[in-house]
């Protein structure tokens, strides 16, 4: 069973999260931040990742902390789920269009932690979240998933429309990168020996 649990408690956020990677696509989030959860509900379906997480955060302050460090969990629980690694894939990617839009993202649980990330979001504000901050939520799972990920849109005119292909597609991609593949069983996903 590839689960995780986490809890993180900090003077600035109070988050409690769950992992299965393999799934059905249930959910149960709680940010705080409604499209926030609206995101991690998509990711967690296309994924088909069972997710409970529930984030309490200064918000009265701004969205940052709770943003940034819902991420960061995420990637933690995503680290503990997958172990030593061991016989999955490694690396993924997925191409996801949404209407005017077109979104690539790649993954590699390399163990070297590294964000590209390249939107073409125009809005300050996507429904109640900060637009912003999507780049924070990202560079929080990079480096605690100690995952290399690539985030890019390349067109479309609807920001919200951008980032949920980019939620999607970082679900699709993950799903595979994450996958067991029957002929690497047992064995860690490198050359060198260890991630």
């Amino acid at each position: 069973m590839r689960t995780a649990i986490i809890e993180r408690i900090t003077r600035e956020t109070q988050i409690r999260g769950r992992l299965r990677i393999d799934g059905r696509g249930r959910y149960h989030i709680s940010t705080g931040i409604r499209f926030l959860d609206h995101m991690l509900e998509l990711f967690a379906k296309h994924g088909g990742f069972d997710l409970d997480l529930t984030a309490r955060g200064d918000l009265d302050v701004d969205q940052h902390h709770t943003v940034e460090d819902a991420g960061l969990v995420l990637g933690q629980l995503f680290d503990r789920a997958l172990g030593d690694r061991r016989g999955i894939n490694r690396a993924g990617y997925f191409v996801m269009p949404m209407d005017e839009t077109l979104a690539v993202v790649a993954v590699d649980f390399s163990n070297r932690p590294h964000l590209v990330y390249q939107d073409r979001v125009k809005a300050r504000r996507i429904g109640d979240l900060d637009a912003e901050l999507l780049e924070d939520f990202f560079q929080g799972f990079a480096a605690h998933a100690r995952a290399n990920l690539h985030v890019k849109v390349l067109y479309g005119r609807s920001s919200h429309h951008q980032v949920e292909a980019v939620f999607k597609c970082f679900a699709r991609a993950l799903r595979y990168a994450c996958a067991k593949d029957k002929q690497l069983r047992g064995q860690l996903p490198s050359t060198k020996g260890l991630l």
